[in-house]
């Protein structure tokens, strides 16, 4: 028997310009990267429904993209409102994208109070150029309490499993009475004729997508209350040839 889903979640993906947020958007969206870098001004919005294991149904992400820079602060910081989760990005090859994190993470708790959020490092496949150590990264994301992912948004690796971790916790924190279930489009007012204007328009006129997929929903696995730190190994399989980068992080431990 089908039925629709009703879980939508409002992302806001918050960072320093230039650190990788329209690429992670446009690659967990659409499945494509472009290394063309063009500024963001002020909020751009894509949307995708996505099958998460952990819940064991389909989550409408509304995904907001916003700015970086100073400049547009005033702008963006009006569509943080109704967010249920919210991913802090930075890069490895850029030290002042990693100083800001904590700045962007009080920006979005003074407009959305504590939501599902977690810190991404991209750039990985950059390593050799890092700006900042492993140590000092892992250091951050405990000091903020965040859960923390290692990703390269060009070979898609970890883009994904961001998502599906941001379901799980918004998820746990309305079962706890930490957050209130909202419209992800709730409060949201583009400017007529903007990109992320006519996204929601045509997003509220879509009928809801069928759920293919009749399931029980079982129990959510516990979550760690500690912050957990993705690490990315290389794998031990040995090949003959020149490995890919995915090659290389086909693993993934959790500490």
């Amino acid at each position: 028997m089908e039925e629709d889903f009703d879980r939508e979640i409002k992302v806001v993906v918050l960072g320093n310009g230039g650190v990788g947020k329209t690429s992670m958007i446009r690659r967990f969206c659409k499945g494509i990267f472009t290394d063309e870098y063009k500024k963001t001004i002020g909020v751009d919005f894509l949307e995708k429904a996505q099958f998460v294991d952990a819940l064991q149904e389909e989550v409408r992400f509304m995904l907001w993209d916003t700015a970086g820079q100073e400049e547009f602060d005033a702008i963006t910081r009006t569509y943080y409102r109704g967010a249920g989760s919210a991913v802090i990005a930075f890069s490895t090859t850029d030290l002042d994208s990693f100083k800001a994190v904590p700045s962007w993470k009080d920006k979005i708790i003074a407009e959305c109070g504590d939501i599902a959020m977690c810190l991404v490092q991209n750039k990985v496949d950059l390593i050799d150029r890092a700006v900042v150590s492993g140590e000092d990264v892992e250091a951050m994301a405990r000091q903020l309490g965040l859960k923390l992912y290692r990703t390269c948004v060009k070979e898609n690796i970890n883009v994904t499993e961001v998502f599906g971790y941001l379901a799980e916790l918004h998820h746990k924190k309305l079962q706890t009475g930490q957050l209130s279930q909202q419209p992800a489009t709730a409060a949201i007012t583009a400017p007529p004729g903007s990109a992320a204007a006519n996204a929601a328009a045509a997003s509220a006129s879509a009928a809801p997508p069928q759920h293919s997929k009749a399931e029980t929903v079982t129990e959510m696995p516990q979550l760690h209350d500690s912050p957990l730190v993705i690490d990315l190994k290389p794998s031990k399989v040995r090949t003959k040839g020149k490995k890919s980068l995915k090659d290389k992080f086909t693993a993934c431990s959790v500490a």
